[in-house]
């Protein structure tokens, strides 16, 4: 099972910031928490697509778990 764990922080300015942890550079901003918990979500999404298409990911028994 691929788990991806999302951590939040929130700027000085009030943005949040959401940090997908097991995949590097996978992170996004949102004004709200909600907002960049979704585009972060989005983002893990696509990269592991790519991934899937490339290869390096094998898809025969994934299953995919997000908590925040």
């Amino acid at each position: 099972m691929k788990q991806i764990h999302i951590e939040f922080d929130q700027e000085a300015d009030g943005r949040f910031i959401a940090e997908a942890t097991e995949m590097p550079g996978v992170m996004a901003y949102g004004k709200t928490r909600e907002e960049a918990l979704a585009l972060c979500e989005a983002l893990a999404l696509r990269v592991m697509a790519d991934q899937l298409d490339s290869g390096e990911l094998n898809a025969d028994s994934l299953q995919i778990s997000i908590s925040a």
